[in-house]
């Protein structure tokens, strides 16, 4: 399996960046999209990389917020017969406090391509995207002031349209997640996948024992994990020094599983 970051807050090798995510994933048998950013530059940069998104089988966004399916219109133009799997809470309104819209475009909310998921469905073979709106925590992270209308009133984000996607190949459950705001230790207590890819949400806490206690209990699982985005980086390094098996992906970067 090849991963590619089409999209992510940094970029080493001099691509062009935005604050958001965006995954090309090259299986055995499958290519697909994970996550589309805020804009047309994922595209832009996958041209730029030689990747060719009209080859995409399916695309699946995270959860619905502008920097994770901002490019969602320019996906569904480039590529025509690609489905794309998203949490049946995607299109729900989102917002950063009160009053900064972060949800997505509700002009795209009727595509026939669109799935919509409840809880699990299989992508292809060896590929599953799981939503876990209703599982036990282990730990509550809180909704770190973002917020959601339902029923008509605004409350505290539940994340119930965050959704996970795992792929098993080669003996290895390879688990993506965008950006973990149900808890990036409630995730790998429901999933104990052996590699992790994606943000830990973790940008705005501060370089102190918590956040040490955290990498710790990482650590404790027998994983590898490849982050950025909204882990923060001055967060990743702070735990990079405690996690030898944390490293970080940045657009332009792919690694090989």
């Amino acid at each position: 399996m090849k991963i590619t970051a089409l999209i992510e807050n940094t970029s080493a090798c001099g691509l062009p960046t935005e604050h958001g995510l965006s995954l090309f994933v090259e299986t055995a048998e499958r290519k697909f999209l994970f996550d589309m950013g805020q804009t047309d530059l994922f595209a832009r940069n996958a041209e730029t990389l030689g990747i060719d998104l009209t080859a995409a089988d399916f695309a699946v966004l995270s959860h619905g917020h502008y920097d994770h399916g901002g490019g969602l219109k320019t996906f569904l133009a480039l590529n025509d017969h690609a489905p794309v799997y998203m949490s049946r809470y995607a299109f729900e309104p989102h917002y950063n406090g009160t009053e900064k819209y972060i949800g997505l475009d509700q002009s795209l909310k009727t595509p026939d391509r669109l799935v919509f998921i409840d809880e699990e469905m299989q992508a292809a073979e060896g590929i599953t995207v799981y939503g876990r709106h209703n599982a036990p925590k282990v730990m509550d992270f809180g909704s770190c002031g973002l917020n959601m209308i339902q029923d008509g009133r605004m409350k505290e984000d539940d994340f119930r349209h965050e959704q996970y996607l795992l792929a098993e190949e080669n003996g290895k459950r390879i688990l993506f997640s965008g950006c973990s705001h149900r808890g990036i230790l409630n995730i790998m207590h429901w999933f104990r996948p052996d590699i992790l890819i994606g943000g830990f949400h973790l940008s705005k806490l501060p370089l102190d024992e918590t956040l040490a206690g955290y990498a710790k209990a990482l650590t404790a699982y027998p994983a590898a994990y490849y982050t950025g985005h909204c882990t923060g980086t001055m967060q990743y390094q702070f735990m990079k020094e405690r996690m030898k098996n944390l490293h970080y992906l940045s657009a332009g970067d792919s690694i090989v599983i």
